[in-house]
């Protein structure tokens, strides 16, 4: 970090997701600057450095974190190529924050758990946002107070406008239910011990071939049950809820509807169009979290091994998909570093 303490961050892929980040990084939050931008198209990388002061476009990852200027690295590019990003990253032990999914499957997010074992400390925050999102932050805090006793249930709703070209039923457990998955395990505390999968009459409205909308089921280490219901074709926007049954009462965050308006014998709000503007305070906060912790010196929040929970939960998901059967997580034992 320079005289003034401010971060270096490279921010590896430049999509959707990469072009975001350094539009946060660049206007939104403090402490931190974009020092250098990656991807393999080297005509993107330069068109989203340009205007930014002092940001280095590459196509190169090796030399992006060599850059002296290059603190900490932010990575958003597609899943399949987090491994490498990582264990990169690792070899000159700088800080990453790492949009889900750690790595696509269980296997080589175990490789990346054990790699950075190896340093003896954490470097690696994953991305899943919706651990900072304000009403997701109010509930755990509830539920974790024990105010209305032990939480026994969760019923979740994750519903999008349309997938993309090319979606598929992994990609329904891989992109979209790994947030339940995630926000399951924070919530509650526990490790999800086993997933089934229902899935009626699709809808007309999902792709030929695309089972959806489905219901997944979640059983806990601590007995505790969660259904998720999963619509990703419903057509109206984008909505994410979750309500919390515990011993004497219940908890819902995700029911906002914003402005309401009245008139000519109508009344209603709107819904959120996509994930971006449902959670764009939440992005907001970890972006920002995660550069005030590694200001301090210090990692916080989701860990590798938390990206590496989900992603076997996920290998459970889709086999549960496939066979129609309840399916067994299996995970090794969680090591030191994580507890």
């Amino acid at each position: 970090m320079n005289h003034q303490g401010t971060l270096g961050v490279a921010v590896i892929g430049t999509g959707r997701m990469g072009a975001d980040h350094v539009r946060r990084i660049d206007t939104v939050i403090s402490g931190a600057r974009v020092a250098a931008v990656v991807d393999i198209d080297a005509e993107r990388a330069e068109k989203v450095a340009r205007g930014i002061e002092g940001c280095t476009p590459h196509t190169d990852l090796a030399a992006a974190m060599a850059d002296p200027a290059v603190d900490a690295v932010l990575i958003a590019s597609p899943g399949p190529a987090h491994e490498a990003a990582l264990l990169a990253a690792f070899e000159r032990d700088l800080p990453v924050l790492c949009e889900k999914p750690l790595t696509p499957d269980a296997a080589s997010a175990l490789r990346v758990l054990r790699a950075e074992q190896a340093l003896g400390h954490r470097r690696t925050q994953v991305g899943f946002m919706r651990r900072y999102d304000a009403g997701y932050l109010r509930l755990k805090s509830l539920l974790d107070a024990g105010t209305y006793g032990r939480t026994l249930m969760l019923h979740n709703k994750h519903r999008n406008p349309a997938t993309p070209p090319g979606f598929t039923d992994a990609m329904l457990v891989n992109d979209s239910v790994v947030h339940e998955i995630d926000t399951t395990r924070w919530l509650l505390g526990e490790e999800i011990t086993a997933v089934r999968v229902l899935r009626p009459v699709p809808s007309g409205n999902a792709p030929d071939g695309l089972g959806d909308p489905s219901l997944f089921l979640f059983e806990t280490s601590a007995g505790q049950v969660v259904d998720t219901e999963l619509f990703q074709n419903c057509g109206f926007g984008y909505q994410v809820v979750c309500e919390a049954v515990c011993e004497r009462g219940t908890a819902r965050t995700g029911d906002d509807h914003g402005l309401v308006v009245n008139s000519e014998g109508h009344w209603g709000g709107s819904i959120t169009p996509g994930f971006v503007e449902r959670f764009a305070d939440a992005y907001d906060r970890q972006v920002q979290r995660w550069v005030d912790a590694t200001r301090r010196g210090e990692v916080e929040g989701p860990s590798c091994w938390d990206g590496y929970a989900a992603a076997a939960v996920c290998e459970a998901g889709v086999r549960a998909q496939l066979t129609g059967d309840r399916v067994a997580v299996e995970l090794v034992e969680r090591p030191a570093l994580y507890s």
